[in-house]
């Protein structure tokens, strides 16, 4: 790359760590990309790290000596967070996602690169320090929310299949006890799909009892992996208790009135985690 200004050399760094989310980078990577001093390249790092805190963008970690970097680290900050919650429960309150059995119309909302995109990295803030190989859902309404939030810890994905497909190769599948209706049901993942002891985030877009996220958990005991934390879009205020304990919800569907199409839909417990960047 040409030598640049530093004006110039400013935005595209900031480009490039964006780009990069839990990805040490080496001092010298910046150092021969731009054609300058290291000292010049830390004092533009303090600049970028000072605008990331302040706009609650995320966090710049510097690790010193000589296996050491600069690594970003997305994060929201909690106005930020509450401000969109608060959209989409505006947005989920609409009379006419009221489906029969308690349920909410979301997959018009699935399918906005712009709120998954918001929904991924407040899942990615909330989880940024638990320690994580990979992030897992079933098919197939949470496999949008699983890549985004994927995408700012720089994870792969894996994804549970209801059942098991030829090319997907030797698999391990289960039976579980769906939460809601009480009926036995399969879940299937490739064996080549998950390494064992994996450290794993499950993210799911809604929850009524938990049986899902609780079926998966029971699959992941089969590779020996580990649950590191759930992730849930929406869960369901309408049950008395969760088949799971341990969770992260962004917002909670208290009411639907099946009569007259009235549904409460208020912020999750996403709200009682400190995991929050000091807003500026």
């Amino acid at each position: 790359m040409k030598k640049l200004k530093r004006s110039a050399r400013l935005v595209e760094m900031t480009q490039y760590l964006l780009f990069r989310p839990h990805t040490l980078i080496p001092l010298t990577t910046f150092a021969d990309r731009y054609h300058s001093a290291k000292s010049s390249i830390s004092e533009d790092l303090a600049i970028i790290k000072e605008v990331f805190e302040e706009e609650g963008l995320g966090e710049l970690t510097t690790l010193a000596g000589a296996a050491g970097g600069v690594k970003f680290i997305p994060k929201v900050s909690k106005a930020n967070s509450l401000r969109i919650v608060e959209q989409l429960c505006r947005q989920l309150e609409q009379p006419e996602r009221a489906l029969p059995g308690g349920y909410l119309y979301m997959s018009d909302i699935m399918g906005q690169p712009m709120i998954l995109n918001e929904v991924g990295k407040m899942f990615a803030s909330v989880f940024a320090a638990s320690d994580i190989d990979v992030v897992m859902t079933v098919e197939t309404k949470g496999i949008p929310l699983a890549y985004a939030t994927a995408t700012y810890l720089n994870l792969p994905v894996v994804i549970v299949r209801r059942d098991n497909k030829v090319t997907e190769g030797s698999a391990v599948s289960i039976n579980y006890v769906s939460g809601s209706n009480k009926r036995i049901q399969t879940m299937s993942l490739s064996r080549r799909a998950l390494k064992e002891e994996s450290r794993v985030l499950i993210i799911d877009d809604f929850m009524r009892v938990g049986g899902t996220i609780h079926g998966m958990m029971d699959l992941l005991q089969e590779f020996k992996a580990t649950v590191k934390g759930v992730g849930v879009f929406v869960e369901s205020g309408e049950v008395e208790e969760h088949l799971i304990d341990d969770y992260v919800s962004l917002a909670k569907l208290s009411t639907v009135d099946p009569k007259t199409k009235q549904i409460t839909v208020e912020p999750g417990n996403y709200f009682k985690h400190n995991a929050f960047v000091q807003e500026g």
